[in-house]
């Protein structure tokens, strides 16, 4: 042991350690503790050094405050209390604990018995108590001063009607990447290359997954594998270390200041729904031990966990401290770490109450009060596996909501499946049918073809079932319906006429997504026709699997993709923010959205039942006020051909106006055609956009 330290009472608040110049004070919340102990570590964080009780307690928070200490300060707290699972108590003083608060945590824990509250093998299991000291195991909280010099750089702060989504794993986007230095950080997502791809690309944010530290599950571990999507959160407040190159946290600093000088938002993927410490059998590595009948939403026999989450276990939201942690998480990785929004996994268990579902639940009421969040783009995950948790649609403003049934809907209608043209209609349209109410915008839609969670897109046609030997699950894990269609090969083929027509299917699925109203999410890796082998949950694939294979990027696919981007940016009729309807708007009694015949006769009744039709046509208008075509007149004109080739009559329009080629997935690259008829070629999208004929001289 050093010579003693002096411990003044300190503050309640902050909560976590909070270095001030001239030392830090610690605050730690428990409300059922009996006792508070902060221990504290060695440079190299292998001797604990000092036990210190806390005495201090203002209500439900125990503090003190300790001169001289300086950042780089290894630490850790126990709690004494109640071991009675019964009653809701798991408290184990010889069980090293995290701050929940901590900045940053120098690694992960190593997977021993000891980690546990319980006896491993014990005949009484997790009611029997374990007396073993779990710091051997543990990774230590490094007290930090998190200030950072951002200059001049400042937030894009891109309207949503102009956001264009990318969601990325840190990793596995710089894995592979040939000139993206050190790789797998986050200091390598902000190198020179990749963000020349970023902005080349078009894209306005970057979706991080999970980049809070999380754990890498003992299952995992046994099987030689880790947990490389990272919902299993361990601290959140501290970047996850295996990102950390250099172990500072200013490298997830440095990145948002690059990106932002990109002109890229970053939009964290958050998973406040629960922990990493799993059910009733799971580790004591912070909350469980430190006060377990506060943090987490527990079965009427207090033993058990409400398991809304399909994890184990679920964050109590409804008590007032734990919401408070997860505000100030949120307020910190904003304010301190210059994130500009968040993604919240199973959002719908952020919302549970006692009776269920609540759109109007603490949490949300929380995040639709606070000055600093609400400037923030908000994005929910609306669902998760308990009673009621499907829940598109449903969230309040301003919230964004990831929405499956385009995901779906838009692959049943590209693979030819029977009555899909009056469904994916509503879909390219802003989905009103879902979030056109509660004066919610059509950029509530959260598009997407793909995410991280299923196939790529070049799996999805390349695939009809999923491969997933390698998860060591047995086939089992992993969705078993991807409205996939493999073209008759399951795989890889040198098929010529199989892989263009797979290109085509691709294109038409990139196509649907960045030309529907709605704010478009790619998934990267789809733009260069990354394959994972046609692993559907590459969860725990940190290898070639679930890395982005840039060594054998498609570059027309490439090329295609920023076309459409391109195509977006230029036409603000593609990305309004209010619904388009077949009726009078309202704010200059005009129509703007009209279902149009192959013939360019009105869509009735009976065209709209007909369960064998492939193909949908609208022309979209944004006018100044007038009924007639004129400068201040935008106009697009869209057509979805999943069936054989169709000429189609374009919209007639006034003199001096001529409707001009787009795209063509049919012809990536070609684009400037004028045409008043067009056939559109089997399994294909074109869109026309209307402008000024051009002249001679």
């Amino acid at each position: 042991m050093t010579p003693d330290l002096s411990m003044t009472e300190g503050r309640a608040a902050p909560l976590g350690a909070t270095f001030d110049g001239d030392g830090v004070n610690f605050a730690v919340f428990s409300g059922h503790a009996r006792r508070m102990y902060l221990c504290l570590f060695s440079p190299d964080g292998k001797t604990e050094t000092h036990r210190l009780e806390l005495r201090e307690r203002d209500g439900e928070v125990w503090h003190g405050y300790i001169s001289g200490l300086r950042p780089g300060q290894r630490y850790a707290f126990r709690a004494d209390g109640p071991y009675a699972p019964k009653d809701g108590h798991r408290f184990n003083v010889n069980k090293l604990l995290l701050d929940p608060y901590a900045k940053r945590l120098t690694g992960h824990p190593e997977w021993h018995d000891a980690l546990m509250g319980y006896t491993v093998g014990h005949k009484d299991k997790d009611l029997s108590f374990d007396t073993r000291d779990s710091a051997p195991y543990m990774p230590r909280c490094v007290v930090e001063d998190p200030s950072f010099a951002w200059g001049e750089t400042t937030p894009p702060d891109t309207p949503i009607d102009q956001t264009i989504i990318y969601e990325a794993h840190v990793k596995g986007l710089t894995a592979l990447h040939p000139a993206a230095e050190p790789k797998g950080t986050f200091l390598g997502l902000a190198s020179d290359r990749m963000l020349d791809h970023l902005t080349d690309l078009g894209i306005t944010a970057i979706e991080l997954l999970p980049s809070q530290a999380f754990l890498n599950d003992r299952f995992l571990v046994d099987k030689g594998l880790v947990n490389y999507w990272g919902y299993q959160t361990l601290g959140f407040f501290a970047p996850e270390p295996r990102y950390l190159s250099q172990g500072q946290i200013w490298e997830f600093q440095h990145m948002v200041a690059r990106l932002h000088s990109a002109g890229i938002e970053v939009i964290m993927d958050v998973v406040y729904n629960h922990t990493c410490e799993g059910d009733h059998t799971g580790p004591t590595l912070s909350f469980r031990g430190l006060d377990n009948a506060s943090y987490y939403r527990l079965h009427e026999d207090q033993r058990h966990y409400i398991n809304d989450t399909g994890t184990g276990n679920t964050l109590n939201l409804e008590h007032p401290m734990v919401l408070r942690m997860v505000m100030d998480s949120l307020r910190y990785w904003v304010e301190v770490m210059g994130v500009d929004g968040f993604r919240f996994d199973l959002c719908s268990t952020l919302g549970r109450t006692a009776t269920g579902f609540d759109p109007g639940a603490a949490f949300f009421d929380a995040l639709r009060q606070d000055p600093v969040l609400t400037r923030t783009k908000l994005i929910a995950e609306p669902w998760d596996i308990g009673p009621g948790g499907y829940q598109v649609g449903a969230f309040p403003p301003p919230f964004l909501e990831w929405n499956d049934k385009f995901r779906d809907g838009v692959r049943r209608f590209w693979r030819g499946d029977a009555g899909q043209s009056r469904q994916v209609a509503g879909w390219v349209m802003g989905s009103a049918q879902q979030f056109d109410h509660s004066g919610r915008p059509a950029t509530a839609s959260v598009n997407l073809i793909t995410a991280h969670d299923g196939f790529t897109l070049a799996d999805l046609t390349a695939y009809n079932q999923k491969h997933n030997m390698a998860n060591g699950e047995g086939g089992r894990d992993g969705h078993g319906e991807n409205y996939s269609d493999n073209f008759g090969v399951e795989g890889p083929t040198e098929d010529d006429a199989i892989n263009a027509a797979r290109a085509r299917r691709r294109r038409n699925l990139m196509a649907t997504l960045l030309l529907s109203q709605g704010t478009p999410m790619i998934l990267a890796g789809d733009e260069l026709g990354n394959s994972q082998g046609g692993n559907n949950n590459a969860y725990c694939q940190d290898n070639e699997i679930g890395w982005v294979d840039w060594p054998g990027a498609d570059a027309e696919m490439l090329a295609f993709t920023k076309q459409l981007i391109a195509l977006r940016k230029a036409q603000p009729i593609l990305r309004q923010k209010r619904f388009l309807h077949s009726r009078e708007r309202v704010s200059d009694g005009l129509e703007d959205l009209f279902w149009l015949r192959p013939d360019g006769a009105p869509m009735g009744v009976e065209d709209w039942q007909d369960d064998s039709r492939k193909m949908v046509c609208a022309e979209m208008r944004m006018a100044s006020g007038t009924p007639n075509y004129g400068l201040e007149t935008t106009a697009v004109y869209i057509a979805l051909n999943a069936g054989e080739a169709v000429e189609v009559t374009l919209p007639k329009v006034s003199s001096g106006w001529a409707w001009s080629l787009g795209v063509d997935t049919a012809r990536p690259g070609v684009e400037g055609e004028t045409a008043t008829r067009f056939t559109v070629a089997a399994d294909s999208m074109v869109a026309f956009v209307l402008q000024p004929e051009a002249r001679d001289g």
